[in-house]
């Protein structure tokens, strides 16, 4: 969290160093499998002889942090953040996806197209004893991930700029339907549910219906080949199409007419039927039941096609601070997600010091001594000085709160400071144009 700076001249010999180095031919993931950007850079590290350095191992450190130790955030998500050049970093975000939606992870860099950010979707680890699954990968100045979800669960996010670089960032994490609405129209409303009872309690529904006008068209909700037209009891007139290169079926039932026959290729939009009310729906308004069929069964059609997806609160917090050391200006307590209702990691004293890495929404993501991190409600910390301190023997200024840290200058008894904040037995004080951590 407090590390020294480094000198011009190193940063920019050790950079030159780097982007001079090819990639090397080996991966951490496999001997044929296709090297991601971040892992190119890696070795371009390791071939410089910078992995074991300072700078190097802080890299390689914080791209280890990111992926063991993220933060849980809830899609959608907007965070706007600060790397700083002479604190080698990473951010690591997990959040909870459901299978069908379709991920849109956008990140934009300040300043554009002067610094790579490297950023890396991943399915974390099953175990202890295993490794996350690298899902996607993209890096530049604007950068997109777009990424279906094939299962429930969590999702693992790194962003990690190259060294040597300080960078701005807003990433923001939203979710959209993968397949298109299957119903033609503004006018249609969905108005029963996956798992809603069915024949008094004896089944569940597995999938949706949406209801509209008698003999509105219906639509292939993506491209693909229609495999079966059939007529049931059940569902009355029924079509099932295999999207391309899935391994799911999509069930259209209740058809007053089908349009479509067995084999046939249809592309998105396409209209494959007419919307009814054959089968057991004899006796309700037309609709059409809407369900996804896959080797395992049924699966809830909704992330699919839901079009109603939440905009990412817009960031609040003062960005303007972000990298500062503050403080606390009451007991606050940093948490595990930018919630109010979200567990608590540590409940702060007044006045503790937290370094500011990021903002979402009202929160603030901090770092406290020892590189412990969360979110705190950014109504609870303060830039400004808390008190004025006169030092009654000479003391050392140093640049993390241990007294066996590096000595960044001496001030002499009698000397006034400026107090910002305490962590422990430590002070974090501003003298001389220098800040650092005493202990008074």
């Amino acid at each position: 969290m407090y590390c020294a700076k480094y000198t011009g001249n190193m940063l920019a010999c050790c950079l030159c160093i780097i982007l001079a180095l090819p990639a090397c031919t080996t991966s951490q993931r496999g001997l044929f499998a296709k090297k991601t950007e971040h892992e190119k850079y890696a070795d371009r590290i390791t071939q410089a002889g910078l992995s074991t350095s300072t700078l190097g191992s802080l890299w390689f450190t914080a791209a280890d942090k990111a992926l063991n130790r993220p933060l849980s955030v809830s899609l959608p998500y907007k965070e706007t953040g600060y790397f700083a050049a002479h604190k080698p970093d990473a951010a690591g975000y997990v959040f909870a996806a459901r299978r069908g939606d379709q991920l849109n992870i956008l990140v934009q860099a300040k300043p554009e197209g002067r610094v790579k950010l490297f950023a890396d979707l991943w399915k974390p680890a099953a175990s202890q004893n295993s490794k996350p699954s690298l899902l996607s990968a993209a890096d530049s100045s604007g950068i997109v991930i777009r990424y279906e979800v094939e299962q429930d669960g969590n999702l693992l996010l790194r962003l990690q700029p190259e060294l040597l670089n300080s960078v701005g960032y807003t990433i923001s994490i939203t979710t959209a339907p993968s397949l298109a609405f299957p119903v033609s129209g503004a006018a249609s409303r969905i108005g029963s549910f996956w798992g809603d009872n069915r024949d008094g309690g004896r089944r569940s529904h597995e999938g949706i219906d949406i209801f509209s006008k008698f003999r509105t068209p219906l639509l292939a909700a993506a491209n693909g080949v229609i495999t079966s037209t059939r007529e049931n009891n059940l569902g009355g007139k029924v079509i099932f199409l295999r999207p391309q290169g899935k391994t799911y079926l999509l069930y259209y039932a209740h058809l007053d007419e089908q349009l479509v026959r067995e084999g046939q290729e249809v592309a998105v939009g396409d209209t494959i039927g007419f919307m009814g009310n054959t089968g057991n729906a004899r006796n309700t308004p037309s609709h059409l039941h809407f369900g996804i069929y896959s080797g395992g069964g049924a699966i809830d059609p909704l992330p699919f096609i839901n079009k109603n997806r939440p905009s990412p609160l817009a960031v609040a917090a003062d960005t303007g601070i972000l990298q500062q050391n503050v403080r606390s200006l009451s007991a606050a307590v940093i948490t595990t997600a930018p919630t109010k209702n979200s567990t608590a990691i540590e409940k702060l004293p007044p006045n503790s010091i937290m370094q500011l890495l990021a903002a979402t929404g009202g929160f603030y993501k901090v770092a406290l001594p020892g590189n412990k991190e969360g979110f705190v409600e950014s109504k609870f910390v303060s830039t400004r000085t808390w008190q004025r301190q006169q030092v009654k023997a000479t003391a050392f200024l140093h640049d993390a709160p241990d007294a066996s840290a590096a000595i960044k200058s001496e001030i002499k008894t009698g000397e006034t400071v400026d107090v910002m904040g305490t962590y422990g037995s430590f002070r974090y004080i501003r003298y001389n144009n220098q800040e650092g951590w005493v202990s008074l």
